[in-house]
């Protein structure tokens, strides 16, 4: 199983190793605890018996019925989860830098869609109530293309554009390719 799979039992061989019991020892553990919080099922496991986060977290998340870290099995089912307008926009900006940059695949990373290459992330998107956040992935691109972000709100590695932007294609592909030439 690769660590991209999001496949949270690729950590319960490990985990056996390391702790001498079954994983259904850990899962019984959990459930004698009841109802208890997620912040207190981590702490039982980390403070009480060692567990590293990634472990806790695995175990914790499988007994509340969490298998996987992936929410999205691929762009268009994130597209699916979001309100048409907020869908159309962020459609938008993708096939707006995909037009002029050239092999770029639009994927699912970190449950947002992703534009990247075979050198690594390129451009990426998520949403939030009001406005949909993007970011090259780069502080030194952000930096690069400061003035031309006049107007909207701008952190180091993102900026926001508000829900039916009039998507500025020009923009969104100079910072991909800006991207693209940091990445090598």
């Amino acid at each position: 199983m690769s660590a991209s799979s999001g496949d949270r039992s690729k950590h319960f061989p490990a985990i056996e190793r390391k702790h001498d019991q079954p994983m259904q020892y850990w899962f019984d553990l959990l459930a004698e605890h009841g109802e208890a919080k997620y912040d207190e099922q981590m702490a039982l496991l980390r403070d009480g018996h060692g567990f590293s986060q990634a472990h806790a977290n695995a175990v914790v998340m499988t007994h509340r019925g969490s298998t996987t870290t992936r929410r999205f099995a691929d762009p268009a089912a994130y597209f699916a989860s979001l309100d048409p307008a907020k869908a159309a926009t962020a459609q938008a900006i993708f096939a707006a830098i995909q037009k002029r940059v050239k092999g770029l695949e639009l994927v699912t990373a970190w449950n947002q869609p992703m534009l990247r290459n075979e050198s690594g992330y390129v451009f990426g998107l998520s949403a939030a109530t009001a406005h949909l956040t993007l970011s090259p992935l780069s502080s030194e691109v952000m930096a690069q293309f400061a003035d031309r972000l006049a107007g909207l709100k701008v952190n180091k590695k993102t900026f926001s554009v508000p829900i039916g932007w009039k998507v500025d294609a020009a923009l969104l592909q100079d910072m991909a390719e800006a991207r693209i030439v940091e990445l090598g």
